[in-house]
């Protein structure tokens, strides 16, 4: 499941909980959630990519360090 399908399912599921209160929202107000929701979940995938490339760079340098003193 891709970002989109995410933030889709889980409008869907507000949308549920929504009309289950007997409320309603325009549909533009859903559309805005879901980039809402996508654009949290980019953020939070960005900043793990960040960790990972931090212990990479720690890693290459480790194997650089090992290597030199062969």
């Amino acid at each position: 499941m891709n970002q989109s399908e995410h933030a889709r399912g889980m409008v869907e599921r507000f949308r549920e909980l929504v009309a289950s209160a007997g409320d309603s929202l325009p549909e533009a107000h859903y559309d805005e959630l879901q980039l809402i929701i996508e654009a949290g979940v980019d953020a939070a995938l960005i900043e793990q990519l960040e960790k990972v490339a931090t212990r990479l760079e720690q890693f290459a340098a480790e194997i650089k360090r090992t290597a030199e003193r062969g």
